[in-house]
This record gives structure tokens, sequence and C-alpha cells, in this order.
């Protein structure tokens, strides 16, 4: 009874991995906490990543690398960031060594607290983020922004001239644009509502990004009274392009629920991302890939009820993404990496 109970669950996995045609060769990369936003090097060897193991000491988000080459599970990332306060949405310079990320350290030596409500999911947009640059031993080499409010999300161009990230000096969290030394800002969304998670195309020449759009005179009350209370309800979002300037804008998917996450496919031809759209419960988030026009959606993972975060390689052969699945039946998010095959 229990070979034949073995061998019905490898037939399981078996299909499961099947239905997950572009994704080959997956390898587990962290075990344990919630690791995510795991993005490349220019070279391919390495990648910065946000993680809460508590195993390594932590009590919220920090900055680490990883060498992908030594990636098992009795290694231990290099922390890039000061170890105070809360971190988020990390990644590599031009130059391949150097990692921007945003932080709350210079107000917080501790974690600031999470967002409670009952029966909302909300995220926090800490008014006390700020964009910096640090060195592999963390060193902190620059910071980037110094503008009162909530500065993070900072993503840079494969081009190696700009920096894209979401900001609410404005009055409103809205994109925008600097060189990478930080200056030459300029604002490239205008329109209510949460505009993050930018990044560029292949070429430089595009913007994809997740964005909210209240319409309705109680959508736009409540986006309204979260963003007062430096909070954001990201339930409703959809996928946009643009091109680097704001104009073009397009919105790409009209699905419903939480569309988020997004990534150029190489091709620079397609665009990979997170939804919840297909699900009753809300929390079934799989990575899903459409072409840049909204057509051809296409479902790409089907294991466990958390993906996220992908990132294609500089060369295109693999992706990079955040999953809960063979966490044991935890509630523990993992990297893991595979290789694409369109």
């Amino acid at each position: 009874m229990k070979i034949k109970f073995l061998f019905l669950l490898l037939l399981i996995t078996q299909i499961v991995h099947s239905q997950e045609k572009h994704l080959k060769n997956i390898k587990q990369l962290t075990f344990g906490g919630d690791n995510a936003e795991a993005y490349f090097s220019p070279n391919g060897k390495f990648v910065s990543f946000q993680s809460n193991n508590k195993a390594w000491g932590l009590k919220c988000d920090q900055i680490f690398t990883m060498e992908l080459a030594k990636a098992d599970s009795s290694y231990k990332p290099q922390m890039i960031s000061t170890g105070k306060g809360r971190t988020t949405c990390s990644y590599y310079m031009p130059n391949g060594k150097n990692v921007l990320y945003a932080s709350t350290h210079l107000k917080h030596d501790t974690c600031p607290a999470v967002p409670t409500e009952i029966g909302k999911y909300l995220w926090a947009i800490y008014p006390e983020f700020d964009v910096f640059v640090a060195a592999a031993n963390g060193t902190v080499v620059k910071q980037l922004t110094n503008a009162k409010g909530y500065d993070a999300e900072a993503t840079v161009s494969p081009k190696g001239d700009k920096i894209v990230f979401t900001s609410d000096r404005s009055g409103d969290l809205e994109l925008w644009t600097m060189d990478v030394n930080g200056k030459n800002l300029k604002q490239i969304t205008n329109k209510l509502g949460y505009d993050g998670g930018a990044f560029f195309s292949p070429d430089g020449k595009k913007l994809v990004f997740r964005a909210s759009r209240p319409n309705s005179e109680e959508e736009i009350k409540e986006y309204k009274y979260y963003f007062d209370k430096h909070l954001v309800a990201p339930t409703q979002m959809e996928i946009f392009t643009c091109n680097v300037d704001g104009s073009d804008m397009k919105q790409i998917t009209n699905l419903g629920k939480a569309n988020w996450a997004p990534f150029f496919h190489p091709s620079g031809k397609k665009i990979i991302f997170s939804s919840n759209h297909h699900s009753k419960k809300g929390y079934d988030f799989q990575l899903y890939m459409i072409n840049i026009d909204g057509s051809d959606l296409e479902q790409i993972t089907t294991e466990s009820m958390f993906n996220a975060f992908p990132m294609f390689s500089p060369d295109g052969k693999k992706l990079i993404f955040s999953s809960n699945r063979n966490n044991g039946g935890t509630r523990d998010t993992n990297l893991f990496i595979a290789d694409w095959e369109d």
C-alpha cells in the first residue's frame, strides 16, 4: 500500500510539473522564511533579494546577495543592508557589484510596525523609505533619494543610464525616473492610484508596471483614506506599459483582482506577471504570460498557492521566482530558479 501511495504521489508530481512546460530543471535556492524579489546581476551569476528568515536572526526583511553556483540548504548568503529598520526592492547597479535598495534605517533601528486591519489586506507605504546604494560588503556608498515621504521599488535600466522608482513626493504614488547618480528627476505617471513595481524593457525604451485605478466615488474615497495612513490595499491592480518618458500609456490586462510583479520577456514582446484573477478565494497566485498588446494570455505555473516576482536572466535562459512550493506545509516562501523554454 505504501509503495502504491508513493507511486501515485510521484505520478501527480510529474503531471503538475508537466503543466509547467516552460520551466525545466527547477532548483530551490532558499530554505526558510519569506524570500522574495530576487533579481539577477548583469553577468547572471548572482542575485540580490530580500528575506526575513528567522534562522538568520532576522525580524523583518533585509537585503542579501547570493552566488547562484553556491546556493544550497547549508549556504547563507551575504547580507548587504545595515540590519536596521526594514528594507525592500533591491537591484544590481550597472557595475554588477553595487546594489540599490530601499530602507528605513535612517529613521528606524528596529522593524517598523506592520499594518493590521480586520478583513483587509494592506501594504505599508512607509514614509521613511529612501533609496540607497551599497557595496558588496554592505557599506552604503550613496543615498539616492532624500525627499519627504515614500521612495522605493527602484530598478535599473539594462542600458545602465536610468532608475525607475515609486514615490509619493507629488501627493500620490507615482512612477519617477532619475539618472543612476540620482540626478534629473522626472515624474512619469500622473493618474490617481498606486503605480509601482516598474521594470524596463530589454532595450530600455519602455516600462511595465502594476497600477490601481480607483474610479468610483467609493473606490476613490477608500484609496485616499488608506493613502493618508501610508497604506495601500493592493487587491485591484492591472498591468500597464508606457515609454520611459511616460508617453504611449497602455493598459495591458483587464482581468480583475490583483495582477502584479510584471517583467518583460527577453523578446520584449511579452510580459510575465503574477495574478489571482482565476481564484475564487483570492489567495492563489500563479504566473501568467501575455503579449504586450494584451492578447494570448498563458498560465505558466500550476504548483502551490503562491508564485510571484519572476525575472529572466540577462541571457534569457533562466527564470527566477518566489513560490510556496515544497515548503513542508509551512507558510515559507522560497526562491526557485529554472531553465526557461519558450
